[in-house]
């Protein structure tokens, strides 16, 4: 991710460096999507997976003056979260529409707290690295019915969208 960053140049835009070298990317979003597949109480623990995986090329993009953040986001919300009650106690699930049309309550197992669980194994080469603790089904997006105005249900990207553009509206 490092080597793949420096080819959009990080860094701030004062006047001579747009002169001499071009524009530079000011700002870096690292993006973990799909977090309508987990429920909310999850989101901490994406967005830490995700700095994780990301943190050597942040802290160029940082060093070279680029103001960078990470954050799990869904651009289209295709779930609905439950909580549902189980010999083992609550169940944090979410619920959709499979793409073959059925409804589904699925719980998606819980990501570790330190990311490093999950990072080390999978780093190291092991082809087991998730141990079957997670899994993701293929949810379609709900059927939408939009007022003038409103846009489809999603998780942050406004914030996302605040965070990259929102000082240039």
């Amino acid at each position: 991710m490092a080597d793949i960053l420096s080819a959009f140049r990080p860094g701030r835009n004062a006047f001579l460096t747009k002169l001499l070298l071009g524009k530079r990317v000011e700002r870096i979003l690292f993006a973990a999507t799909k977090a309508d597949h987990l429920h909310h109480r999850q989101h901490p623990r994406l967005t830490a997976i995700m700095e994780a995986l990301v943190k050597e090329a942040r802290a160029r993009a940082d060093f070279a003056g680029a103001q960078t953040q990470a954050m799990a986001i869904a651009g289209l919300r295709a779930t609905v979260e439950e909580t549902l009650d189980h010999a083992d106690g609550p169940l944090d699930c979410v619920r959709g529409t499979l793409l073959s049309g059925k409804q589904a309550a699925f719980y998606p197992g819980e990501l570790p707290e330190d990311p490093q669980r999950l990072l080390a194994p999978a780093r190291e080469g092991s082809e087991k690295w998730l141990d079957a603790d997670y899994q993701v089904m293929s949810f379609a997006p709900a059927p939408l019915s939009l007022k003038p105005g409103e846009g489809p249900p999603h998780i942050r990207l406004d914030k996302a969208v605040q965070f990259l553009i929102g000082d240039r509206l």
